[in-house]
């Protein structure tokens, strides 16, 4: 933007048939009191010039005849109206509701509406990586019906096709929330981190994926139900109860994402077909991104603000507040996951299923404290809120 003179060549347009098109631009790149030159050969210019400065509280200084018939007009830019002026391209640290769903960096006319958004503090709402995390999301999309070899699933003994779909619906079921809790969040984000945004758009759209493919597992070798117990209940329930980003992001992707990266890992290991397998090992590459994602988050969080550590511990306090009494992983969870792991009910096999099981509880607390120490956690707080999360998982 300047203070100075502008000059535009408005040929032979009339004000009304296009000659505006170069003027309002040109007048934005000046500031107040700035003066823009605009060169006419249409006769009618001057005086519509003059009648629409006076509308547009701009002043028309007058013009004078060149050569060629063309005439040069001057107008002297007013106090209101748009100015164009160089932007920072980074996200600023604190975004204005008023800017609405203007990118960052455009120019915002007064007098537009305040929006509803509440997350509008760079250091609480994106970290640096995020940006990479989409670039690596959308190249990362796949297909549940292109890519699973559905045609190697084959009839299996009834308890473990029961086990399978008893394993399969929990899955989906703690998908469904890692679903609808990125998406409270969306419309409370201030468009000047829109990339954070779009990150989570595409952990809804993996987690749509997810479900998907865990159902129709489910679905593909037996009619009878799969158990939802009150304890998965009541532990997703709590996750749509909290309010805030971070410990959102804290208690869904860091903790419980990343608890279910084991369980992934586990699923697929025992899988008794291809497709199982492979669906399990594609969820898991899907949520390791998602995880990564908490784990940036909640360590640019806490870099930025001391008081967090203890608000994620009270967090995690008050869900596990909400499963008191409950001592373990729900029943029907645990005998489904010992019997995929044992390939069926042979009680020499289940003994080693349950063995399995056991290390895989183990395996889960291990890979928590190495994440809540990687974000920034000492061992010892790493411990304790391990220690409360969910038996869940999720």
């Amino acid at each position: 933007m300047t203070s100075g003179a502008v000059a535009v060549d408005g040929g032979d347009l009339p004000l009304g048939g296009g000659l505006l098109a170069i003027v309002r631009p040109a007048l934005t790149l000046l500031e107040e009191g700035g003066v823009l030159a605009i060169l006419s050969r249409s006769r009618s210019a001057g005086d519509d010039l003059a009648s629409w400065c006076r509308a547009e509280r701009h002043e028309y200084l007058g013009s004078e005849r060149l050569a060629d018939r063309t005439i040069r007009h001057l107008v002297r830019r007013g106090k209101f109206g748009v100015q164009r002026t160089e932007v920072d391209r980074d996200p600023p640290a604190r975004a204005e509701a008023a800017t609405g769903f203007a990118p960052h960096g455009s120019v915002v006319e007064a007098g537009g509406p305040v929006y509803p958004f509440d997350l509008v503090e760079r250091d609480r709402v994106i970290a640096p990586e995020v940006q990479e995390l989409y670039e690596q999301a959308i190249a990362a999309q796949w297909s549940a019906s292109r890519d699973i070899p559905w045609n190697s699933i084959a009839a299996l003994e009834p308890s473990l096709e029961l086990a399978v779909r008893q394993v399969m619906n929990f899955l989906a079921e703690n998908e469904l929330s890692a679903l609808y809790v990125p998406s409270r969040f969306i419309a409370r984000l201030h468009p000047a981190y829109v990339s954070v945004a779009m990150f989570l758009a595409t952990q809804m759209q993996d987690e749509s994926r997810h479900i998907d493919v865990f159902l129709r597992r489910a679905n593909a070798t037996t009619s009878l139900p799969a158990i939802s117990s009150a304890t998965t209940s009541r532990s997703l329930h709590s996750l749509l109860e909290v309010d805030d980003f971070t410990e959102s992001a804290f208690l869904l992707s860091v903790l419980g994402e990343g608890t279910f990266l084991d369980l992934l890992t586990y699923v697929e290991r025992f899988a008794p077909d291809e497709a199982t397998a492979e669906l399990a090992r594609r969820a898991r590459v899907d949520e390791a991104r998602h995880v990564h994602f908490g784990l940036a988050h909640v360590r640019h969080a806490l870099a930025h603000d001391e008081t967090l550590y203890p608000r994620l511990e009270a967090a995690v306090r008050r869900r596990a507040a909400t499963l008191a009494g409950i001592a373990g992983v729900p029943a029907p969870v645990q005998d489904a996951l010992t019997i995929y792991a044992a390939g069926g009910s042979d009680p020499a096999r289940v003994r080693r299923g349950h063995d399995a099981f056991r290390e895989l509880l183990a395996t889960m607390h291990e890979g928590r404290l190495r994440r809540l120490r990687h974000a920034g956690f000492t061992d010892e707080q790493a411990a304790t809120i391990s220690d409360l999360h969910t038996p869940n998982f999720m």
